[in-house]
């Protein structure tokens, strides 16, 4: 069984609240799992205590057992100093689409060329 650790979503409209949970990877999102990890309630000011609630000894038990964290589970376990960093780059990010790059290159090279224009004048 492919099991995630993963947040499920609780609370009402516009007022999210979320179970950290261990669950069967093909489970719905908010359906069936097998146990509550923690809480995370992402209304909180990042300071507070309360934001993250976790129980890290049952964690660490379902990471033996080969549970994968999800990306942002990851990231809080990390920030609670149970798993160890990972470097995280993305260098396309800052780049401009294609699309854009070609709208960039048509502009530098209608500006060079009546830069050349007014050089000849």
């Amino acid at each position: 069984m492919a099991m995630k650790i993963r947040l499920a979503r609780a609370g009402s409209k516009k007022r999210p609240f979320y179970r950290i949970v261990a669950a069967d990877s093909r489970m719905p999102r908010d359906g069936r799992f097998i146990e509550k990890l923690g809480t995370y309630n992402p209304l909180l000011p990042k300071d507070s205590e309360d934001r993250v609630k976790m129980n890290i000894e049952r964690i660490q038990h379902w990471l033996a057992q080969g549970a994968q964290p999800t990306d942002r589970i990851s990231r809080m376990l990390e920030a609670a100093g149970v798993l160890p960093r990972k470097e995280r780059a993305n260098l396309k990010k800052a780049e401009p689409g294609k699309k854009a790059q070609e709208r960039a290159a048509a502009k530098a090279e209608k500006a060079a060329a009546a830069a050349e224009e007014a050089a000849a004048e």
